[in-house]
């Protein structure tokens, strides 16, 4: 978990660090405060960057959370994963291998629709 925090903070900053400072010299110009230079042209321009990292980290996630379970847990798909092939049971291993390709792909694609929905003005 700590790792796609990591991940996406320097992401989402290197995002923010790629808004055109055109923009925000001209809303400065304007007398923008900090706050509305942040959500009308920072924020907008990084959607796309934030996405992205989003998308990236859900696999992130999941393998933290798997290898966290494969090390320590008595339960959870980690474990089932550990204790299934201690005791030679290919149909453990891989039926919690599947539910966690199916949990994963859905989280992706909720982030897909997301994305759909922010982008839609694009």
């Amino acid at each position: 978990m700590a790792v796609s925090i990591v991940v996406t903070i320097l992401g989402v900053y290197g995002g923010f660090k790629e808004v055109d400072s055109n923009k925000i010299k001209m809303l400065q110009t304007f007398g923008a405060t900090r706050l509305q230079i942040l959500q009308k042209v920072i924020i907008p321009a990084s959607i796309p960057t934030i996405v992205s990292a989003v998308k990236i980290n859900v696999g992130l996630s999941w393998v933290g959370v798997i290898v966290g379970e494969l090390m320590v847990s008595r339960a959870g798909i980690g474990y089932l994963i550990v204790y299934g092939s201690q005791v030679f049971r290919l149909d453990l291993v891989m039926t919690s291998v599947f539910i966690l390709a199916i949990l994963a792909t859905i989280m992706y694609q909720g982030v897909a629709y997301l994305e759909k929905k922010l982008m839609k003005w694009r």
